[in-house]
């Protein structure tokens, strides 16, 4: 059973994560030749206040 932890700055839509899941899920499958349903898949969303590159907090998703 694949497991995959993704660690996301809060923003995006529940639209765009929902195709992240079917996108990671279908690479798992057509690489790894796990069973669809065998995937799981566990989000970790932070604050982008909590998330710095340089020295310097994100703003957002697209940061």
């Amino acid at each position: 059973m694949p497991i995959v932890n993704i660690t996301l700055i809060k923003g995006r839509s529940q639209e765009k994560k929902a195709a992240m899941y079917r996108e990671v899920t279908e690479a798992i499958h057509r690489t790894l030749g796990a069973p669809r349903e065998s995937v799981r898949i566990m989000v970790n969303e932070i604050e982008p206040e909590h998330f710095a590159v340089a020295g310097e907090a994100k703003t957002g998703p697209s940061s």
